[in-house]
């Protein structure tokens, strides 16, 4: 049987969308975790969604900057520790931190609008 070598870890192999979800996770969970609290049946839709709604309408920028920190965090430790945290090192892996950029967006849209649908039936 053949042995399968590791490839050397090359400037693409960037967790992206790893560190694109963590961040869009953060972003959003000022209205995830009250859902989620729903769904697991610890409190009743209608208190999931008056803690969604009272922490999205008054800190909702304090979790996407915190979203943010978390994927500019990320980033810069994992460039880190490939000896990559540079300008250079951003220009090599320019299409990945596009990914992660994209990734971390739509992740929190996604989540918005399934939060959205399901305060929407809560109510």
């Amino acid at each position: 049987m053949a042995r399968v070598e590791d490839k050397p870890a090359t400037q693409s192999d960037l967790p992206a969308k790893r560190i694109g979800v963590s961040a869009g996770l953060v972003a959003i969970s000022c209205c995830v975790g009250p859902t989620v609290l729903a769904l697991f049946g610890l409190v009743s839709a209608a208190n999931a969604y008056l803690w969604a709604d009272r922490l999205y309408g008054g800190y909702a920028w304090w979790f996407r900057a915190a979203g943010l920190l978390v994927a500019v965090g990320l980033t810069a430790r994992t460039l880190r520790r490939r000896n990559q945290c540079s300008i250079a090192g951003a220009r090599g892996n320019r299409r990945a931190l596009a990914v992660m950029a994209t990734t971390a967006v739509l992740t929190y849209a996604v989540l918005y609008g399934v939060t959205t649908a399901l305060g929407h039936l809560a109510t």
